[in-house]
């Protein structure tokens, strides 16, 4: 044999398994870094999910206060009295223009006052449907969001399924 030739080093198996092995410990950083990246977009939709959820509450909290609010001035606590009456204005004519009644006199006032807020005093119609066109937006926020929920959850549900 002549020292031209170089001698044939069979090439090792292990180097090719370590190469394979290597690619694959890739793949499986690069999914992993794929899925901490879905799980945190998934997370932040379910805290901004969570957020809206907080404050379409509120807001129907806000509604529900500001009725009984408009309510409760609506309704005197104390039945009117001819006394309170004189105190409150200066004539009966100022008490008759301010509640738009006619009264002859402060006691007649202050009866057909008393019979009036024994009534239910129904909210005026311009409000009412302020309130309800409030509430309609709401509801369809809710949806809204139950929907994305519901995405949310499929989406965090395939991936749990993919992983090993």
């Amino acid at each position: 044999m002549s020292d031209d030739l170089d001698p044939i080093h069979p090439t090792p198996v292990t180097s090719a398994l370590g190469d394979r092995i290597r690619n694959l410990t890739s793949q499986l950083r690069q999914e992993r870094d794929v899925q901490i990246k879905a799980t945190s977009r998934i997370l932040g939709a379910a805290a901004q999910i969570a957020v809206n959820h907080d404050r379409l509450i509120d807001q129907v909290v806000e509604i529900a206060e500001a009725d009984l609010d408009q309510q409760s001035q609506l309704q005197p606590s104390e039945p009117y009295t001819t006394d309170r009456l004189k105190q409150q204005f200066k004539s009966l004519k100022d008490a008759k223009a301010h509640f738009n009644l006619k009264a002859s006199s402060w006691d007649a006032l202050a009866a057909k006052l008393n019979q009036t807020s024994a009534l239910p005093t129904p909210p005026s119609v311009s409000n009412q449907d302020a309130v309800i066109q409030r509430l309609d937006a709401i509801e369809q926020e809710l949806h809204l969001l139950r929907s994305d929920m519901n995405q949310i959850l499929s989406l965090f549900t395939g991936l749990m399924n993919q992983l090993p």
